[in-house]
């Protein structure tokens, strides 16, 4: 088990959570209200509150009662590692990789060895920071890894029970980001979902977010990611979306082409009927693999 410290920056690993203490940080008094952070991230106060009762629980944050509304702010002993995290509130800090690898290598003991944790943390940041100018970069990069390892854990080992699904598109921003989060909604934990993009964007369309909040899907800890070919060789399906032929192929993998308009700078009513178009096609796909 590792120490409290250790736990509370998990959260991180979620980048919502990490746009949150971004805001607070940044802020002019260090301090937020849940509104405020809902109206800025465009999501509903209930799932901001959702994530800033996981933060407070964690220790990151500080609750601090005003009347009727409650302010919240960084907890001091844990200011200098969301700094690190984070980068700093100026020009901003390299991401602390050496920390990032060492919390990693903590978590897959026994699985993989020091060396091969840190080596893919490594590549991780620099495949992040190439493709687009990420914000978030040290607390994407320990999740981006995670996953990587975990497809790796099941590439090369024992396939579970649980059918795993991995959607692409171009910029990882729009389609795929809809349809995992419509998937996870629907699937719970029966289904592994993961994305990538071709051409990752540096981060999840404002617009995706609310067409997925307004059906009451979060989007949880999800940003655009790169396609690697560890995720591919996990994936029992592959479903792409206007991506080409940047998907490898493998044999035994089910793949899938759905021909869906690009969501990017349309209205909110073709975004919705987008959502709409792939929310059908995801439940039938659902109902293929269960």
């Amino acid at each position: 088990m590792g120490s409290e410290e250790d736990r509370g920056l998990t959260v991180l690993a979620d980048p919502t959570r990490a746009r949150i203490l971004r805001l607070i940080r940044d802020s002019d008094d260090g301090r937020a209200l849940v509104g405020e952070l809902a109206e800025t991230l465009a999501l509903r106060q209930p799932t901001v509150s959702h994530h800033m009762k996981a933060l407070l629980a964690d220790g990151v944050v500080a609750r601090q009662p005003d009347g009727r509304r409650v302010w919240y702010s960084i907890a001091p002993a844990h200011a200098d590692r969301v700094d690190a995290l984070l980068g700093d509130a100026g020009a901003g800090a390299a991401p602390d990789l050496e920390r990032i690898a060492a919390d990693l290598a903590e978590r897959y003991a026994g699985v993989f060895s020091r060396e091969t944790v840190q080596e893919m943390v490594r590549e991780s940041s620099e495949l992040l920071s190439r493709e687009s100018s990420a914000p978030l970069l040290a607390s994407r990069t320990s999740a981006f890894a995670s996953a990587r390892l975990d497809a790796i854990r099941r590439a090369e080992g024992e396939r579970p029970e649980r059918p795993e699904v991995l959607f692409v598109c171009v910029q990882n921003a729009g389609r795929s980001q809809l349809a995992a989060g419509i998937l996870r909604q629907l699937a719970g934990e029966r289904v592994v979902v993961r994305t990538a993009g071709s051409a990752p964007a540096g981060d999840v369309r404002a617009s995706i977010v609310r067409a997925l909040d307004e059906i009451g899907v979060s989007l949880g800890g999800e940003f655009p990611k790169p396609l690697t070919d560890e995720v591919v060789r996990a994936a029992d399906v592959v479903v792409t979306m206007g991506c080409g032929d940047a998907c490898p192929v493998y044999p035994g993998r089910r793949y899938l082409d759905w021909p869906i308009e690009d969501p990017v700078d349309k209205p909110p009513a073709t975004v919705r009927a987008i959502r709409d178009d792939i929310e059908q096609r995801v439940r039938l796909l659902l109902q293929e693999l269960l």
